[in-house]
C-alpha cells in the first residue's frame, strides 16, 4: 500500500460557527447576533474609538472597538471529560484556547477537540463543548485478520489538510497534518473499520492570524496596517529621537496566534548630581560635559561615597531605567562652598578605599 500521496481537506468545514476563522477581510456585523454575544461598539479605525480601545477585528462582530488587555476567564470552567490548554501566553483578546475530550469521549460533532477565542467581550467563542463517551475502535491486528483489504474512502482532494497515507485499507490508521499557518482542529489520526468506514469525522485545518499587536509609546510601528497578520508575518519598532529601544525591533506573528514579543522605548535619565563626578563606561567625568547631562536606558553609573570614619572613598553604582536614575543612599551630593572653594576635598577626588578600609563597613 503506498503512502506517499498528500491529500487536503477544505478549511470552510465548520464555517462561521468557529471564531477562530477570520477571512482576509474582517467580515461585517452580523445584526441579530447580540442576542447571543454583546458586542463593543462598532467602527473603522482607531480614531472611532475612545480611550484605550482599538479598532480589531472581532469574528461575527466584525471590526469593533475593543480593549486588548482585557482577558476572558482564565481558568476556563469546563464539563466533565474535558480539558483546557490555552495556546497564547495570556488569556487575552484574540487569544486562543484548546479544549479537549479525554480519551473515548467526543463532542456532539464527533470531534474530540475545538479551539475558541478569547471575544471583545470577554468571553470565549462558541459554545461550551460537552462530551459524551464514545466506543473506541477495535485494535488494527484483529480486524485486518477478520477484513478483506479493501480501502475506506478519502475526501476530496482540496488545499488545506494533508493526510500522509494512499488508500488506507480495513484495520490502519492514517495520520493527519496542517501546512504552515494553520491549526488542526479534530483528531490527529482515524482509523479505517471494517464496513470501510472512518471511525471519526475528518479533522479541519483553521488558519490562524495574529490580531494588530499596537503602538508603542514614544515610537513607530513600521508594517503594512492591517487588521490581522498572517503567521510568520514580520513588523518592525523604531523609537522617537533620544528613545532607546528596549527588546527585539523585530516581532514575528507566531503559530499560536500571538506576537513574538513586543518592545518598549525607554527615556533618558538625569545623572542627579552637579558638583561631584562620577564614572561612565569606565570614563570619570563631570556630569556637565555629557551631552545634555543625560544617560541612555541602561547606562550604568558609578557614584563615589566617603567612608564614614576614614578619609578615603568608595563606590557604588546604579543604572538608568526608563528615565530614572537613583543615586545610591551612601552618595551625598556636596555642597556649592565645597564645591566652589574645597573642589581637592570633594568625595570623588579622594583616595580609593583600601580592601582593609572596606571590610569595616
Amino acid at each position: 500500500m503506498g503512502r506517499s500521496l498528500l491529500l487536503f481537506l477544505s478549511v470552510w468545514a465548520l464555517g462561521s460557527s468557529i471564531a477562530l476563522l477570520v477571512a482576509e477581510e474582517c467580515p461585517e456585523r452580523i445584526l441579530g447576533n447580540e442576542g447571543q454575544r454583546s458586542c463593543p461598539r462598532n467602527c473603522k479605525e482607531d480614531k472611532d474609538c475612545g480611550g484605550k480601545r482599538q479598532c480589531l477585528c472581532d469574528g461575527q462582530c466584525g471590526l469593533s472597538c475593543v480593549v486588548t488587555s482585557r482577558t476572558c476567564p482564565w481558568p476556563a470552567k469546563l464539563g466533565g471529560n474535558s480539558e483546557a490548554h490555552l495556546l497564547s501566553p495570556t488569556p487575552s483578546f484574540s487569544a486562543l484556547l484548546e479544549v479537549r475530550c479525554h480519551l473515548g469521549y467526543a463532542m456532539s460533532n464527533g470531534l474530540d477537540v475545538t479551539i475558541r477565542r478569547c471575544q471583545g467581550d470577554r468571553q470565549w467563542s462558541g459554545d461550551d463543548p460537552v462530551c459524551t463517551e464514545t466506543s473506541a475502535p477495535p485494535g488494527p491486528a484483529a480486524a485486518v485478520d477478520a477484513a478483506p483489504t479493501l480501502p475506506c474512502r478519502l475526501p476530496d482532494v482540496n488545499v488545506s489538510l494533508v493526510v500522509v497515507e494512499e488508500d488506507p485499507e480495513v484495520g490502519y490508521f492514517i495520520h493527519y497534518s496542517c501546512p504552515p499557518g494553520d491549526v488542526l482542529v479534530g483528531n490527529s489520526e482515524n482509523f479505517c473499520h471494517l464496513n470501510q468506514t472512518w471511525h471519526y469525522p475528518h479533522p479541519i485545518c483553521q488558519r490562524v492570524f495574529c490580531p494588530h499587536p499596537g503602538e508603542v509609546a514614544q515610537g513607530y510601528l513600521v508594517a503594512i496596517q492591517r487588521n490581522v497578520y498572517d503567521v510568520g508575518d514580520t513588523i518592525y519598532y523604531l523609537c522617537k529621537k533620544t528613545f532607546t529601544l528596549d527588546g527585539p525591533n523585530r516581532v514575528t506573528c507566531l503559530p499560536n496566534g500571538s506576537w513574538s514579543g513586543v518592545p518598549y522605548c525607554r527615556a533618558r535619565c538625569p545623572v542627579p548630581t552637579q558638583r561631584s563626578r562620577v564614572t561612565i563606561d569606565g570614563v570619570k567625568q563631570w556630569p556637565y560635559d555629557l551631552t545634555d547631562g543625560v544617560v541612555q536606558h541602561g547606562t550604568s553609573v558609578t557614584f563615589y561615597c566617603k567612608h564614614p570614619y576614614k578619609h578615603c572613598s568608595y563606590t557604588a553604582s546604579a543604572s538608568c531605567f526608563d528615565g530614572q536614575l537613583n543615586a545610591p543612599s551612601c552618595f551625598l551630593e556636596p555642597t556649592w562652598l565645597q564645591y566652589k572653594f574645597y573642589p581637592h576635598r570633594l568625595v570623588s577626588e579622594l583616595e580609593a578605599c583600601s580592601p582593609a578600609d572596606l571590610a569595616d563597613l
